[in-house]
């Protein structure tokens, strides 16, 4: 049982059974008792149509009480739990799902004719689980759209109770699908291990306790959910979901921290700055928030004086890692930065559930002060990517002892006062809004355009927003789409947050001596 992420439910709803568990804004609640009841359920269901521990299961849902439910039941089944984005196109979705082979796939019933066309495509014929829509609030009275999909299961063939199953720690407890270079996403498989050793270091540095409430910003597919999920339900405290709408209206979602008493705040910074600037934080009480945490790109300084002005006593922590590692370094922003301050904050120091250095392209560690690759082992690591051996035979570092580091690709130096500074990327990855995006899969989802003869995908870094992408597209017979047009054509084939800001036009792209696109010389018509 120890060391297993579903523990942490089960220990809270022995403790709390009463207390409310999560929190949805448009007011349906559910205790820990309900919610451990609901995840019990979906154990029975899944396990009775044949899923085995082990096995790879889909939530293909929007955030919601159901779907924190499913997790803990895929959980409690002993498998592992795939989520996908809701957002995105369903033929990526399907993909995902598809590439590793999952046995069930919980979804609703507004994802599931798409869903099931593409998996079609495909050959693939996972067993599909489908909530029903709740109309109003009168359908919710009577319980969760999850919970009538298994009335309407059991109504026909009840599924017996099941043991709930604790694996090894070592075992896997997730995958989350990032941007591949090639085109196609990659898993990054994640152990119960990985999972709880993060949350419990989360404990040691924020001491949650049940009277907290804790925002829930981002997606399920992304890996700031894992704090957002866990670490809540570990101590008993409340979650409140903020859905994809509601996260992206700075007027609601202030008013929304302010009335639910959030005490521990979690998202990217472009969110905070979009709050600063548009959700006239002025108008409510925040005296609740105890902890900004931020993640996933750089944070502006100008940008942070806002938020920090609005909102002045909370701790403010920059946490810092890829989806391989979780979080793997963090930052507390001092109470004091000088106004005229420009540089970017540090990432700060290596939490304690996993060790970082920074070597040479040679593995070599370089001294303080020196450029180089930061590079990660311990408990937070993942295993590596789900059915990629040649990949994973490149990402890893391995000492003569065996100890695996993963190369994070991300350029650091050492300082002795402030931890690790961000110096960037070595290869074509970046960061926008949270999400890291290779700029191949971009460019691979635009090629697939008919008119489209060559395309070159750039970024560079924004004031603003942090980073802005150009794709610039020479294409046959030089007929040239509408730039609405392309923004069409991108919404259906690539997530939202990789479509890019501008489309540039031209003949030829331009190639180095070794004939290849010549990325600097794009970037400087950017």
């Amino acid at each position: 049982m120890d060391g297993t992420l579903h523990a942490f439910l089960d220990r809270s709803m022995r403790r709390f059974p009463d207390r409310v568990a999560i929190d949805e804004p448009h007011g349906t609640t559910i205790t820990y008792r309900g919610l451990g009841d609901l995840a019990d359920r979906v154990r029975d269901r899944l396990r009775h149509i044949g899923v085995e521990p082990g096995d790879r299961v889909g939530v293909y849902m929007h955030k919601s009480i159901d779907s924190v439910a499913s997790i803990f039941g895929i959980l409690k089944c002993g498998a592992a739990y795939v989520p996908v984005d809701p957002e995105a196109p369903p033929a990526r979705c399907a993909f995902t799902l598809n590439d590793c082979s999952v046995t069930a796939i919980l979804t609703e019933s507004r994802l599931e004719t798409a869903l099931r066309d593409e998996l079609a495509q495909l050959g693939a014929a996972p067993r599909i689980l489908v909530a029903p829509p709740t109309s109003d609030a009168a359908d919710r009275s009577k319980g969760t759209a999850l919970a009538a999909m298994l009335d309407a299961e059991d109504a026909i063939d009840r599924a017996p109770t099941a043991e709930t199953v604790y694996p090894s720690p070592d075992d896997l407890g997730y995958i989350l699908y990032t941007s591949g270079s090639t085109g196609k996403p990659k898993g990054v498989m994640l152990s119960h291990r990985a999972g709880t050793s993060y949350v419990d270091w989360c404990s040691s540095v924020f001491s949650p306790t049940e009277a907290d409430v804790f925002s829930s910003h981002a997606p399920f597919h992304f890996d700031l959910s894992i704090l957002d999920i866990y670490l809540p339900i570990k101590h008993g405290a409340r979650l409140v979901l903020l859905g994809e709408s509601l996260g992206k209206e700075p007027l609601a979602l202030a008013q929304v921290i302010a009335e639910k008493r959030i005490s521990m705040w979690y998202s990217v910074p472009s969110i905070l700055s979009l709050l600063a600037q548009y959700g006239k934080l002025d108008r409510h009480d925040f005296g609740a928030l105890r902890v900004v945490n931020f993640a996933g790109e750089v944070f502006p300084v100008p940008q942070f004086h806002k938020v920090r002005a609005a909102w002045p006593h909370p701790r403010y922590v920059n946490l810092f890692g890829p989806t391989e590692t979780n979080v793997c370094t963090y930052y507390e922003v001092p109470a004091e930065v000088p106004a005229d301050r420009t540089q970017s904050f540090p990432i700060g120091r290596s939490c304690t559930n996993v060790v970082c250095r920074v070597v040479s392209p040679d593995g070599t560690t370089v001294a303080p002060g020196e450029e180089g690759e930061l590079v990660v082992t311990g408990a937070g690591v993942m295993q590596g990517y789900w059915n990629l051996p040649a990949i994973n035979a490149q990402v890893f570092l391995v000492d003569d002892d065996g100890t695996r580091w993963y190369r994070t690709g991300d350029l650091v130096v050492e300082d002795p006062a402030d931890g690790y500074l961000f110096h960037g990327r070595r290869d074509r990855m970046v960061k926008r809004r949270g999400y890291r995006i290779e700029l191949g899969e971009i460019e691979a989802g635009l090629a697939t355009h008919a008119d489209v003869r060559e395309v070159a995908v750039v970024a560079v870094a924004d004031p603003s927003s942090g980073t802005r992408i150009k794709a610039f597209l020479s294409v046959h017979n030089g007929e040239r789409r509408s730039i609405v047009q392309l923004k069409q054509f991108s919404a259906t084939h690539l997530p939202r947050y990789m479509i890019p800001d501008e489309f540039g036009f031209v003949d030829e792209l331009p190639r180095t001596s070794t004939d290849k696109i010549d990325y600097q010389a794009l970037k400087a018509q950017v």
